[in-house]
C-alpha cells in the first residue's frame, strides 16, 4: 500500500501562487508516477500534471501548461505542484495519485484551492 497525505491548499487572490506537497509512504518503489488531479464543484476530476519518480518525465494539462510546475523529491517522497498566476477557474480540491502498473491506484484525501477574483 501507498499512503498520500497533500498540504498547501488554501485561499488566494487571483494571480497569486501556492505550492502543494505530496508526502508519500508506504510501499512507493512499486509506483513509477505521480500525479495531480483536480476537481471542481460540480465537475468530474480532471488531469493536471504528472511526472516519473526516475526518469524525470513530466506531463501538464493544457490550461495550466505555462503555469504549474511539478517537481519532486525523492529523498523525501514528495511530489510539489508550484501554482502560479492562479486563476479564479483554477479554483477546486487537489489530489495526489500514485501509479501502479499502468493506473493511478493510490489516492491521498484532497486539499482544497480557492482563487477569488
Amino acid at each position: 500500500q501507498v499512503q498520500l497525505v497533500e498540504s498547501g491548499g488554501g485561499l488566494v487572490q487571483a494571480g497569486d501562487s501556492l505550492r502543494l506537497s505530496c508526502a508519500a509512504s508506504g510501499r512507493t518503489a512499486s509506483t513509477s508516477v505521480m500525479g495531480w488531479f483536480r476537481q471542481a464543484p460540480g465537475k468530474e476530476r480532471e488531469f493536471v500534471a504528472s511526472i516519473t519518480w526516475s526518469g524525470d518525465i513530466t506531463g501538464y494539462a493544457v490550461p495550466v501548461k505555462g503555469r504549474f510546475t511539478i517537481s519532486r523529491d525523492n529523498a523525501k517522497n514528495t511530489v510539489y505542484l508550484q501554482m502560479n498566476s492562479l486563476k479564479p477557474e483554477d479554483t477546486a480540491v487537489y489530489y495526489c495519485a500514485a501509479d501502479r502498473a499502468g493506473s493511478f491506484e493510490f489516492w491521498g484525501q484532497g486539499t482544497r484551492v480557492t482563487v477569488s477574483s
